[in-house]
C-alpha cells in the first residue's frame, strides 16, 4: 500500500556547549547564517540573503556566541564582518559532520527499508 522508496531520512544536527545554562544551539539556522557572512562578507547581507532582519541575526549571533562560549564573527563596522578561525572551523565541522551523517543515514534507510520488502 506504501512505497518506502519515495521518502528519505533527515538528519538534524545540534552543537551544544553542556556546560551553558543558555538554551541556544550551533544548528542549521545558525550554520546557514555564518555560511551567509562567509560568503557575502557582512551578517547584513547574510540576514538579508535568508529574509531575517538583521537585528535578529545579530541577536542570534550573541546569543549562541555566549551559549557556546566561541566568538563566531569579527565585526568590521562598514566594512563588514568575517568569522573568526573558531567560527569557521565549527562552521566546516559542522558542515561535514552534517553531510557524513546524511549520507550514512540514507545508505542506512536504503538498505534497511530495501531488505524487508
Amino acid at each position: 500500500m506504501s512505497d518506502l522508496s519515495k521518502l528519505e531520512p533527515s538528519v538534524r544536527l545540534s552543537l551544544i556547549n553542556p556546560n551553558s545554562e543558555a538554551n541556544s544551539v550551533y544548528g542549521r539556522g545558525i550554520a546557514d547564517l555564518c555560511l551567509g557572512v562567509r560568503e557575502l562578507g557582512s551578517l547584513n547581507a547574510a540576514a538579508k540573503s535568508m529574509g531575517m532582519a538583521y537585528s535578529k541575526a545579530w541577536r542570534i549571533i550573541k546569543y549562541t556566541e555566549a551559549a557556546l562560549g566561541v566568538k563566531l564573527l569579527d565585526r568590521d563596522g562598514a566594512h563588514g564582518s568575517q568569522l573568526t578561525e573558531e567560527g569557521n572551523r565549527l562552521l566546516d565541522a559542522y558542515l561535514s559532520i552534517s553531510e557524513m551523517l546524511q549520507s550514512q543515514a540514507e545508505s542506512l534507510f536504503q538498505s534497511i527499508t530495501s531488505s524487508r520488502s
